[in-house]
């Protein structure tokens, strides 16, 4: 029986992730299956590697995000971002299983920059503040643009 049994063209992937949930191996392979169906929600999961998870975990929940328990083991968590978009938080050897590619040194590269808005120019300011207290940094000086305001910070393990 593979992972997916009893999983019907209209559940979305979420719900099939869950039922994978319990076996590592099978959950591995569901992130490189898709189903496709009209009625199905589009969810977005980024994946980023990290040092420490611990420590991510607790960087993040400093800046108010919180984390599906249902996705959460030694090796990785599920930061929930919105309804439809979630990180992946997985240790270095665990994300080194999805590829066989290098992962990026971020004290030297760009591996990707990840955008995020908020509902006011004061919602970024105190996002900064809180991602200075928790131990990441502002990674260049704020950028006012009239229509839009933006800062940007590196996380502990130099994600932008």
């Amino acid at each position: 029986m593979g992972p997916f049994t009893g999983v019907n063209k209209k559940q979305s992937i979420f719900d099939a992730f869950v039922r994978c949930k319990a076996n590592i191996a099978k959950v591995k392979a569901f992130i490189v299956l898709t189903f496709h169906s009209d009625t199905m929600t589009t969810k977005i999961f980024l994946n980023l590697p990290v040092k420490d998870l611990n420590k991510a975990i607790e960087f993040f929940t400093k800046l108010e995000f919180s984390f599906d328990p249902q996705f959460t083991d030694e090796n990785a968590t599920c930061m929930i971002v919105g309804e439809d978009i979630f990180v992946m938080l997985l240790v270095e050897k665990f994300f080194k299983t999805f590829t066989k590619k290098e992962i990026c040194d971020t004290a030297k590269n760009t591996e990707m920059i990840v955008a995020l808005s908020v509902e006011s120019r004061e919602k970024v300011d105190q996002m900064i503040n809180k991602v200075v207290g928790a131990g990441g940094r502002e990674y260049r000086e704020p950028q006012d643009h009239g229509w839009m305001y933006e800062r940007s910070f590196e996380d502990i393990d130099g994600h932008i």
